[in-house]
């Protein structure tokens, strides 16, 4: 209209160059702000997230063999692949009437071999290939938050949401606490041992969830008498557990799980088990 053409008119060069000044601060606040989305864990809580896949379908899963000194408590299937049931030792097995897996006093869920009746023999291949891809995955991830935190000293410590690189083992000789909310996810990359000490246990705050929180272990894990240990634990080789030990998690193992009166549980589905 007349009327707006007259306004745009009398503008004055001053008033112009304040607009001009003023466009280039809001897209500069812009450029700032999607830097941020990029990178901000407020914002993509996730980002340390890690896909399972089938074998996020397990409490246990091994590559050569589970065994129990009775009684242990698991709630949650158990999986050996590619050895056979006579692999799963201490449970006192009973086969399903299609021999497809089997029971246990002490399993809330089924044992599963890669010497059952189909379809378990493929089941069991996947689950284990997807164990393998996700140690990987996990391991190789990138730009870690922390790197060689308290050296490997996480007794006593407070840790946070990020993803955490050690070059040697972590050691826990004291309790420790992982504080964040429920979407909040950790990866702790180490590339020795982990132990956590007879007694000593992981406490979740704020909300965090053990199903969030993935431990890539390159060498053996010990889980001490009494002790108690939240997340998933994707190892390379071993993880053993003494009298007494309990994770509430996974345990996900390219060699061998034992078990010594050892509490067991799965937790609910979420961002980094499936």
């Amino acid at each position: 209209s007349r009327s707006t053409l007259h306004a745009h008119a009398s503008m004055s060069p001053r008033s112009s160059a304040t607009a001009t000044v003023g466009l280039v601060l809001l897209a500069l606040v812009a450029t700032a702000t999607a830097a941020r989305t990029l990178h901000s864990d407020a914002v993509d809580p996730a980002r340390n997230s890690v896909n399972l896949g089938t074998a996020g379908e397990f409490a246990i899963l091994a590559k050569s063999g589970v065994s129990t000194v009775p009684d242990s408590v698991i709630t949650g299937d158990v999986g050996v692949s590619p050895i056979g049931q006579p692999a799963l030792t201490g449970f006192s097995l009973i086969a399903t009437s299609d021999g497809t897996s089997a029971t246990s006093a002490q399993v809330t869920g089924q044992l599963y071999a890669a010497n059952d009746n189909v379809p378990t023999p493929v089941k069991m291949t996947a689950a284990i290939s997807d164990m393998e891809l996700a140690y990987t995955d996990a391991a190789g991830r990138k730009d870690p938050d922390y790197v060689d935190y308290n050296m490997g000293a996480l007794g006593g410590q407070t840790l946070t949401p990020g993803l955490y690189k050690f070059g040697t083992g972590v050691e826990f000789t004291d309790d420790c606490t992982l504080t964040g909310n429920p979407l909040d996810t950790w990866i702790f990359q180490i590339a020795g041992t982990m132990n956590i000490d007879a007694g000593k246990k992981i406490t979740l705050a704020g909300g965090a969830q053990a199903r969030n929180i993935v431990w890539v272990v390159a060498d053996a894990t010990t889980f001490g008498a009494g002790s108690h240990f939240e997340g998933i634990v994707l190892g390379a080789t071993s993880a053993a557990f003494v009298t007494g030990s309990s994770i509430n998690g996974r345990v996900l193992a390219q060699t061998a799980v034992t078990l010594q009166s050892t509490t067991v549980t799965e937790p609910t589905d979420a961002i980094s088990t499936k």
